[in-house]
């Protein structure tokens, strides 16, 4: 397997700007287009007070800044040219979907209205992306999943993607990313678990859940240990095919255990996940995130030699007998 599909990080919530215009934007897609990759994916389409397109909803919610260029209609004229599938990301207050998740799903609901009549018309749009991420079955993150999954839908019938961590240990205080923005009782319902049988028993509740409105769930792969990878995947994959969603792998591509945060990965470390991802059966590979991290294109020097070498191993690939 190779990695088909990339998130655009269109407003680098925790890594630097690359400051791209449209041009910048037209030759990356070239270079995804080159190496395979046929699904791209908004992994928000606001955070906090940015936004990506001059929303009309948005700022009835909060102060929001101003967008200046429109990138999801950049994004889809992009995925259109090059033919490939875009999937629109949800918005991520920061605060209501842990505190209030009605509220996060009214803001949302209202957002996907105005971008069905906005965009849903758009060749390349073919596909949902949640991006409030799970830890563990949590109440606040079913509600979300359920509610927002059934109006987006009901809005355009294809398929809806969620990208969850694949955690080895959670505990009901770990399991919220921002524990003290909580009440003292806004934890009931965050399940926890320490092994790999609490791990299965935990999100096998969470699938039974969501398996109703969600069609493809892509763990992110970079928070266990390499040599445990191999099991927490096959496991995701038995629980999506018990439950019928595809089991995708979110093969990131930057490194998690350096000094510094957020470098691209070692070619290594890529490809052992990759390999770990195919032998455990998943359906389609993606990465966090091609423009970043393997892009020829990158601020980064070791991101443009990763790309020599994905593409150096793929081409080998391909010509086996």
């Amino acid at each position: 397997m190779r990695i088909t599909g990339t998130f655009l990080d269109e407003i680098t919530f925790d890594i630097p700007s690359a400051n791209w215009g449209p041009a910048e934007w037209a030759a990356d897609f070239d270079a995804m287009q080159a190496v395979g990759i046929d699904t791209v994916i908004l992994i928000r389409s606001g955070f906090k007070d940015r936004m990506t397109f001059e929303s009309r909803v948005l700022p009835k919610f909060q102060p929001m800044r101003p967008a200046y260029l429109d990138l999801v209609d950049l994004f889809l004229t992009q995925a259109e040219r090059c033919g490939m599938t875009f999937y629109f990301g949800t918005y991520d207050s920061y605060h209501h979907w842990h505190t209030d998740p009605e509220l996060e799903v009214r803001i949302n609901m209202e957002l996907a209205d105005e971008v069905m009549a906005r965009y849903g018309h758009r060749q390349a749009f073919g596909g949902w992306y949640i991006t409030q991420e799970a830890v563990a079955f949590d109440e606040r993150l079913m509600v979300i999943y359920e509610k927002l999954a059934r109006h987006l839908k009901a809005l355009k019938n294809v398929p809806t993607l969620i990208s969850p961590l694949m955690l080895k240990e959670v505990t009901p205080a770990a399991a919220h990313p921002n524990p003290e923005m909580l009440a003292p009782d806004a934890l009931a319902g965050v399940g926890g678990f320490n092994d790999l049988a609490g791990y299965e028993r935990n999100w096998d509740a969470a699938f039974h859940r969501f398996s109703q409105y969600i069609d493809a769930v892509a763990f992110q792969d970079g928070y266990v240990a390499m040599t445990e990878l191999p099991e927490y995947l096959e496991i995701d994959r038995r629980l999506a095919r018990k439950h019928g969603i595809e089991s995708w792998s979110n093969v990131e591509s930057f490194e998690r255990g350096m000094p510094l945060n957020f470098l691209p990965i070692d070619w290594r470390n890529l490809r052992y996940k990759i390999e770990a991802a195919t032998t455990a059966g998943c359906d389609k590979l993606i990465t966090f995130e091609f423009s970043h991290f393997m892009s020829p294109n990158s601020m980064w020097p070791s991101a443009r030699n990763l790309y020599n070498r994905y593409k150096e191993w793929i081409v080998a690939r391909a010509s086996r007998p």
